[in-house]
């Protein structure tokens, strides 16, 4: 079957790539924009800087070869009335007709761009190239020599702004002696002093007024450049003065703010908390105190733009409120001279609370089974936005067959989870600014589950305190797990379970024995990836993920401080050994946007987990596996490794298929095709390996001398469907290379589709 699907999409694809000519819709007299093509005789001046001033381009190609979507739109007829032909249509993309007056308009804006980056003389011209009823066009740009900037100058009539300007900002200028006249960083240094300064008390200033004067002699390209101050009166139309600081006056919370609403907010039963006024009406949802720490605009401070954004920022996090708006309003003078302002905070409420149900059915071989799921969520459970949730989950199946010598005859699983989360920074003696400061925020969290099994019966307790937070404007994240509690308990199981399953492998009876965890961990990530910014999905995007934890050395000091010798069996809490390890991991990945419909993807990661102390062996739930959806994706889930240990890609063999080295890296190229639908050819690379020689896993263990040789390389394609908010990812992995021992390890001269392929579907991009 397999086989069958993929024969059908190689020859869909091979008939569209060899569909009919792709001047088939072409009218007569008329052109196919075949090529775009920009050259530049500068060094300085690259052509992929003026590719976005084109005004025409030619229909996208697929790997910078085949024009997919145009030979999917030629596959349809003339015949409109035809659901196919409308259907290809739709979905492809029409011939580019080459427009004379679009080439023009895109030489004009490719002159006048080179214009404001100091290229004054600058010409662009354009050729064509016809070809039967094709055109080629090349842009031709001649820069010149470019103005440059000899020398910068001050002219600002007050006196306080010139002090700020001259001595305090200068020396971080955009301009800069002998760099380009470019007229782009002309405009980013008006804002950037304008930000300075309204960050600064100056709330009225704007970068309008601020202007340039441009000196340049006869046939010189040197300009002495002058930055003014426009000279206009102290007020402007709106009553307020650019020239001078602002200062807070009263700072006002309406809380059941309806944007609708045209009528003046009436203030004067505002109720008072610590120097700010409450306008709660009727139905005081959230506390004054919450209010007042996510308020970074104090009362008899200083105007800045800086503690607007803050605010917008703190208030953004808190789950209950659904709006916010902040708005200024002048106060007039004070006794002391100082122009003050009133703030107004106006937020709504959102809805406090949500229930979600999921159903789920099983068939396994016959065996019926169902699953049913509830949640529960709060967000402003004790009217803090605090955000309390339980979750609840059951499952049955039954079981059918010989059950002779077990205990149960069914599969039952009951399992729940119940958190609390502070929208702030909970740790005992820890100043105010300093939890404003964080935008951080407290977790805990209890979880309990309970399996019965034919062989077993498992309970698993766990209970968590975590912390995170954001720096650097959200690009800096930390999660910081203070407590994290595994405690795993089999109160009954089969008398020859673990001799059954696992009678010489301690792994196995590692998972199926009681065991503690009691954890704490860091992970740091940092991108420059911003979602909520249009603008910057177009550019490279890198992200960057450290994340370390250990385990069991709070115990084991203890247990050191009350015991004379360690057992021969290892110390124990509750009866039960508990595990001590240490765990590091790094990932690394980084996205080249080649052009809007082609992008290049690059991933590398790698981890090691060392258990010592009280601990032989590293946690099961701990350790690494390899092959999946995001790693190798020539192999099955946990087929891969550890090493060139064989495990013939048995199900029964995944327990064997874990190490406690990784070592991840990726190579993926992305090509939108049309609607909704990308194309995704990768490479991959890959192994995990044991950090000590156990017997079940002949081979696994790493060496510095032969671990490169153990590699596993795998290709592939893959299908994914991107719906903005989430993606659908269909990869079909092949093998390349196989490090297993007896198995062909140039498995790509020989390939075998049945043995050497794997078929993944998950959700999101592997990195």
């Amino acid at each position: 079957m397999r086989r069958f699907i993929t024969a059908c999409g190689v020859a869909i694809a091979c008939g569209v790539l060899v569909a009919c000519s792709p001047t088939r819709h072409v009218p007569d007299g008329s052109y196919l924009l075949d090529h775009v093509k920009i050259e530049t005789d500068a060094k300085e001046v690259k052509s992929s800087d003026l590719k976005s001033y084109l005004r025409q381009e030619p229909n996208h190609r697929m790997f910078g070869l085949f024009r997919f979507t145009l030979g999917l739109y030629n596959l349809s007829g003339n015949d409109s009335t035809k659901w196919f032909n409308r259907w290809v249509r739709n979905a492809g993309t029409p011939p580019v007709i080459y427009d004379p007056m679009l080439m023009e308009n895109s030489r004009l804006q490719m002159e006048k761009a080179m214009f404001n980056k100091g290229y004054m003389s600058a010409r662009v011209e354009a050729d064509t190239t016809s070809r039967g009823k094709r055109m080629d066009v090349v842009y031709r740009v001649s820069a010149n020599m470019p103005h440059y900037i000899a020398n910068v100058d001050y002219h600002i009539a007050n006196d306080t702004l010139s002090r700020l300007i001259e001595r305090r900002f200068s020396n971080h200028s955009l301009l800069k002696k002998g760099d380009n006249f470019d007229r782009n960083v002309l405009d980013e240094e008006r804002q950037r002093i304008s930000d300075i300064l309204r960050r600064d008390g100056f709330y009225a200033f704007n970068k309008e007024l601020i202007t340039y004067t441009a000196d340049t002699a006869d046939h010189s390209k040197a300009v002495n450049l002058t930055l003014n101050i426009r000279p206009d009166s102290m007020v402007n139309t709106s009553g307020y003065r650019p020239y001078e600081r602002y200062y807070m006056r009263k700072i006002y919370f309406v809380l059941s703010y309806d944007p609708t609403a045209t009528d003046a907010i009436d203030v004067s039963n505002a109720g008072e908390y610590k120097n700010y006024y409450f306008i709660e009406g009727d139905h005081p949802y959230i506390r004054r105190e919450t209010l007042v720490e996510n308020c970074f605009i104090r009362p008899g401070l200083l105007f800045s733009s800086r503690d607007v954004d803050n605010t917008y920022t703190a208030f953004g996090r808190l789950h209950i409120v659904k709006y916010v708006n902040i708005r200024f309003e002048s106060a007039g003078r004070s006794v002391e001279g100082r122009n003050e302002l009133d703030c107004y905070i106006l937020l709504s409420e959102d809805k406090p609370q949500s229930v979600s149900l999921e159903v789920e059915g099983t068939n396994s071989e016959g065996d019926l089974g169902f699953a049913v799921g509830a949640t529960y969520e709060h967000r402003n459970i004790f009217k803090g936005s605090e955000t309390f949730s339980t979750k609840v989950r059951g499952a049955y199946e039954s079981l059918s067959g010989d059950l002779s010598g077990l205990i149960n005859d069914r599969y039952t699983e009951l399992g729940g989870e119940v958190g609390i989360t502070y929208p702030k920074f909970l740790f005992p003696f820890l100043r105010t600014d300093f939890r404003r400061r964080m935008k951080a925020s407290t977790e805990y969290s209890v979880n309990f589950n309970f399996q019965q099994r034919p062989e077993y019966t498992r309970v698993i307790w766990g209970t968590a305190w975590k912390y995170k937070w954001t720096t650097n404007r959200g690009f800096f994240r930390h999660n910081y797990d203070l407590l994290d509690i595994n405690y795993v308990y089999l109160p009954h199981k089969t008398d020859d379970f673990l001799e059954t399953i696992a009678p010489d492998n301690p792994l196995l009876r590692y998972s199926y024995e009681d065991h503690f965890i009691m954890r704490m961990g860091y992970t740091f990530y940092c991108s420059n990836l911003n979602p909520s910014n249009p603008v910057q999905r177009r550019t490279n995007v890198y992200t960057l993920r450290a994340a370390g934890e250990v385990a069991g050395n709070v115990l084991n000091a203890f247990s050191r401080l009350t015991s004379k010798s360690q057992p021969t069996d290892g110390y124990k809490i509750f009866g039960i050994r508990y595990s001590q390890y240490a765990k590091f991991d790094f990932d690394y990945s980084f996205t080249h946007l080649i052009d809007d419909r082609n992008s290049v993807a690059f991933h590398v990661g790698g981890g090691i987990g060392i258990p010592y102390g009280n601990s032989d062996i590293l946690p099961f739930e701990k350790r690494y596996y390899s092959g999946g959806a995001n790693s190798v994706r020539g192999w099955s889930v946990r087929t891969l490794g550890p090493g060139s240990y064989n495990g013939n890609n048995l199900v029964s063999e995944f327990i064997n298929q874990c190490g406690d080295i990784r070592l991840d890296m990726n190579l993926e190229y992305r090509a939108k095709l049309f609607w909704k639908v990308e194309l995704g050819a990768f490479i991959d690379a890959g192994n995990i390996w044991t950090i000590r020689n156990y017997e079940a896993q002949p081979g696994g263990q790493f060496r510095l001398d032969s671990f490169y040789k153990e590699i596993a390389l795998a290709y592939g394609l893959g299908i994914r469907l991107d719906f903005s908010y989430f993606l659908l990812r269909f990869d079909l992995g092949m093998k390349a290379y196989n490090p297993a021992a007896g198995q062909e390890h140039w498995a790509i001269a020989s390939q075998n589709f049945k043995r050497d392929s794997a078929f993944h579907f998950t959700v999101g991009y592997p990195f």
